[in-house]
């Protein structure tokens, strides 16, 4: 029962207007109207047409590449302050700039950071977002983040192949701890303990990688890769080839975010990968690639909205 002094709205940006549809199916309201003007220079204004006055708002827009899906945002909160909402949710199923969360060579920026100061500036009261690329990116916000987990939606469907030889793949080390909590909620699910390997790859740069070798033993089992974003796909494409090489007798993926950026669908296609299974935090049209696959993160937002709402504990939701 939603408490009726503090109504709620639910809008989306050009980005958020698919999964929003489907979060708004499950909360059982309907979409807001918000307009996006654009101009011939490419400038672009928002518009609610929906009256928000005193009520909760929810926005939901992913912040990937180009910068023009997080100036939406920003505008629509500012729009939604300044016509006295009551408090102003950003839901952003992909938070773009997360790789950029730390000072990691000299003269760098910490794009993360900028962003999470620039949507506070901005006027939003709460962040909800799904599968951060590093926890700690919590901390830059100075308001309340509530951090989902695409695990949530991916493992069931990883429990709903039944594979007996199923075995978990980190695509490199700074994911292991990402893949050991994905075998956990396996474990909690099924019962059975689910082992892990890991990917040891030297990338002298960005988006190239030099060498890779599997840490584990694969012959024999049907390996799930487990990763946060698969952008260029190159790393997940050649731990693929790798886990292959190294006996594994099929190799799927299972990522949170689904950038897709250049020739991606087509190195998945070309790759050993069986399939590539993605969730819908960031628009992709699967005929771009016949081997995703896109399970929804609707329910969890819809689920996290409802317990806002209800003054209810999110992580009591099992969200």
């Amino acid at each position: 029962m939603l408490i009726e002094a503090n109504p709620f709205k639910v809008f989306a940006g050009s980005q958020g207007q698919a999964i929003a549809q489907r979060v708004c199916e499950h909360l059982k309201c309907s979409l807001g109207h918000v307009k996006i003007e654009r101009f011939s220079d490419g400038e672009y204004a928002a518009t609610f047409e929906d009256s928000v006055r005193g009520q909760s708002v929810y926005l939901i827009q992913s912040t990937n590449p180009t910068a023009d899906n997080l100036m939406e945002l920003l505008l629509m909160i500012d729009a939604a302050k300044r016509a006295s909402a009551y408090k102003v949710i950003a839901v952003i199923p992909y938070f773009g700039w997360a790789r950029q969360d730390r000072k990691d060579k000299p003269r760098v920026s910490i794009g993360a950071k900028l962003v999470a100061n620039i949507l506070q500036v901005a006027g939003a009261d709460r962040i909800i977002v799904v599968d951060l690329h590093a926890d700690q990116i919590q901390g830059f916000f100075d308001i309340p983040v509530d951090h989902l987990f695409g695990s949530n939606v991916l493992a069931p469907y990883v429990e709903n192949l039944g594979m007996d030889n199923l075995i978990i793949a980190s695509p490199d080390v700074g994911g292991s701890k990402r893949a050991a909590n994905f075998c956990k909620k396996l474990n909690a699910q099924t019962g059975k303990e689910v082992p892990m390997v890991i990917c040891y790859k030297h990338r002298p740069e960005a988006n190239r990688i030099s060498e890779m070798r599997v840490l584990g033993d694969v012959a024999g089992k049907d390996v799930v890769i487990i990763d946060d974003i698969v952008d260029t796909a190159g790393t997940l494409c050649k731990a693929a080839n790798v886990m292959k090489e190294a006996g594994a007798r099929s190799v799927r993926a299972v990522i949170s975010h689904g950038i897709m950026s250049g020739n991606a669908s087509e190195k998945v296609m070309e790759s050993e990968l069986e399939e590539l299974v993605i969730t819908d935090s960031i628009p992709f049209d699967t005929a771009r690639c016949p081997k995703v696959k896109i399970v929804s993160m609707a329910v969890p937002i819809a689920k996290t909205i409802l317990a806002i709402q209800e003054h209810r504990s999110i992580s009591e939701q099992n969200i």
